[in-house]
C-alpha cells in the first residue's frame, strides 16, 4: 500500500479495501479505523513472535541442559503454559503485572502507572507461546545428528559458531512446519488481547458493529482480513521451507 499523507488517508484506505473487493458502503466511515486495527494486529503479532522465539530458544537450551537447575524450571514453564487456557493466562498475567506495578509505585511513592495494553499484549503472548516454541526448537535440535556438531568442533569452531553455522540451518528445516503452525495460532490469538483494551482488528470491528448495528458484516470483514494475512504468511513460509530444504532429496515443492 503506498504511503499517504494524513489528508489522503481515507482515500488510500478506500483504494486498499477496493483492491480486496470489499463493499465500502457498509463500512460507514470505519475504513481507516479497521486498517489501523489491522496494523496494530500485525505489529503485535510480529513483536510477540520475536519474544516467543527468543524464549523458545532459551527454553530449549535449558530443557536440553544436563543441569537440573535449568532443566526443571524450563519443564515447569512448558507444562504450566500448555496446560492452562490462553485466555486465563492472559488475564492472570495482565492483572498480575498491573497489581505488582501498582504495589511498587505505592511503596516507592511514585505516581500511579498503568501498563500499556500493547506492551502487555506483547509480553503476555510472547510468554505464552514461548512455551510452544520451546518444544518446537527442542525437537528440532534433537533431530540434528550429533556427529554434525562433533565435526564442527573438529574444525575448531566455537560453541556459538557451531550453533550458527551447523545446528541452526539444519534445525530450521525440521522446525519450520511447527513454527509456521505456531505463528498462525499466535496471529489468531491476538484477538484475545482485545479483552484488555487494545484497539486491534477485532476490537475495532466489534465497536464498529455495535455503533452501526451491523455486527455480522464487520466481523466477516475482520475474518476476511485475518484470512488475507494468514494466506500471505503461508506463502512466506513456503518460501522459507524451500530455502532451508535446498539440497535435500525428496523436497516437497
Amino acid at each position: 500500500m503506498p504511503r499517504c499523507g494524513a489528508s489522503r488517508q481515507v482515500t488510500c484506505v478506500n483504494t486498499f479495501l477496493n483492491a480486496l473487493g470489499l463493499d465500502l458502503s457498509a463500512l460507514q466511515g470505519y475504513g481507516p479505523l479497521l486498517l489501523h486495527g489491522t496494523w496494530v494486529t500485525l505489529k503485535l503479532s510480529a513483536l510477540s513472535l520475536v519474544v516467543s522465539m527468543l524464549l523458545g530458544l532459551l527454553g530449549a537450551a535449558a530443557k536440553l541442559s544436563p543441569l537440573r537447575l535449568l532443566n526443571l524450571p524450563a519443564t515447569f514453564y512448558t507444562t504450566l503454559i500448555r496446560g492452562v487456557p490462553d485466555l486465563v493466562l492472559m488475564l492472570l498475567i495482565f492483572y498480575s503485572l498491573q497489581g505488582w506495578l501498582s504495589s511498587l509505585t505505592e511503596f516507592m511513592g511514585w505516581p500511579y502507572m498503568e501498563i500499556d495494553p500493547f506492551v502487555a499484549g506483547i509480553v503476555t503472548l510472547g510468554f505464552i507461546y514461548g512455551a510452544y516454541f520451546t518444544e518446537t526448537f527442542r525437537g528440532a535440535i534433537l533431530s540434528v545428528p550429533r556427529g554434525q556438531q562433533e565435526a564442527g568442533a573438529s574444525f575448531g569452531l566455537s560453541r556459538w559458531q557451531r550453533f550458527r553455522y551447523v545446528v541452526f540451518p539444519q534445525m530450521m528445516r525440521f522446525a519450520l512446519p511447527s513454527l509456521g503452525n505456531n505463528w498462525l495460532v499466535l496471529l489468531k490469538a491476538t484477538a484475545l488481547v482485545s479483552i484488555i483494551g487494545l484497539s486491534d482488528l477485532v476490537k475495532v470491528a466489534q465497536e464498529a458493529g455495535k455503533s452501526t448495528f451491523n455486527m455480522l458484516d464487520f466481523l466477516l470483514l475482520a475474518a476476511a482480513l485475518y484470512l488475507l494475512i494468514t494466506s500471505a504468511s503461508n506463502y512466506v513460509l513456503r518460501v522459507l521451507e524451500r530455502r532451508y530444504n535446498q539440497g535435500v532429496r525428496g523436497m516437497t515443492r
